[in-house]
């Protein structure tokens, strides 16, 4: 029998992944557009797709839930709303679970910060709780949509938490983040989003290389997967600078970097980490 807290991340592109643990299958910011496609974030703003996704929509395996950090064109997008299943559970912000609803996604899930809700399958669980975020500075964050970071704690009915995994969200380096690893002092695995991402030419709403990497110190896990970094045209900061930081912090055992169509495998806390 293979060890029941062996899991897998699977790198679709942007911030899209499917992860896998415990019987559950997850996908995160569905983005599924082609190269050359357009993504909205509101106010006139768009920008365009330089890649593809590793994987079309019309292949995805089943789906127990999807995590949404916010709703913004390039984690949301035409192809998501028209393609998944209008049933499936979408853990994300009360803003965007009020737009889902609206697009008649039935089973949309909102949580402020720090709540948290529980799926179940056979004697395992799966804890999504919702986490700080800050997806630009000072009052430009009222223009943007409200982001949430998650932690994803798998484990079994009598409460043992056999994997914690945390996923940043579109955020930017921000002193309300203190506060994840205070809560949350052992985390197995993150996955950070990156991109130096500039609205209008100028405005910084995600993590560039700098930031990436004391994020990197401040979350503490085991091991970062890094992602949402060279997708789109407004992101201006790649995973050179990002791991030019890393090294300079000298955090490079904490890093492993993964590219589009990649399996990065946890073989449980006994066993490792690898990537296929």
């Amino acid at each position: 029998m293979p060890d029941p807290a062996e899991a897998s991340v699977f790198f679709i592109g942007n911030a899209t992944t499917l992860i896998r643990s415990h019987g559950f299958t997850l996908l995160t910011d569905p983005n599924f557009l082609h190269r050359g496609q357009r993504a909205y974030l509101g106010w006139g703003i768009s920008t365009r797709r330089r890649t593809n996704p590793a994987l079309e929509i019309s292949r995805l395996p089943e789906i127990d839930a999807v995590v949404l950090s916010h709703m913004h064109g390039d984690h949301w997008d035409r192809v998501a709303q028209e393609g998944l299943d209008a049933d499936v559970p979408i853990i994300t912000t009360p803003h965007a679970a009020s737009r889902l609803k609206r697009q008649g996604f039935r089973n949309a899930i909102s949580l402020e910060t720090w709540q948290d809700r529980r799926l179940r399958r056979g004697g395992n669980t799966l804890k999504v709780t919702a986490l700080p975020a800050r997806h630009a500075p000072g009052f430009a964050e009222k223009l943007l949509p409200p982001v949430m970071g998650s932690m994803l704690e798998f484990g079994h009915d009598d409460g043992e938490v056999s994997l914690r995994l945390h996923i940043s969200g579109d955020t930017l380096l921000d002193e309300r983040l203190a506060a994840i690893p205070r809560r949350f002092p052992m985390i197995d695995l993150a996955i950070v989003h990156l991109g130096g991402t500039k609205v209008l030419g100028a405005l910084l709403v995600t993590m560039d290389g700098v930031q990436g990497a004391h994020w990197v110190e401040l979350i503490n896990a085991n091991y970062t997967l890094p992602v949402h970094y060279d997708d789109y045209e407004a992101f201006t900061s790649g995973l050179d600078d990002f791991r030019h930081h890393v090294n300079r912090l000298g955090l490079s055992d904490r890093v492993r970097y993964i590219t589009r169509g990649e399996t990065y495998h946890i073989l449980g806390r006994r066993a490792g980490h690898g990537i296929r």
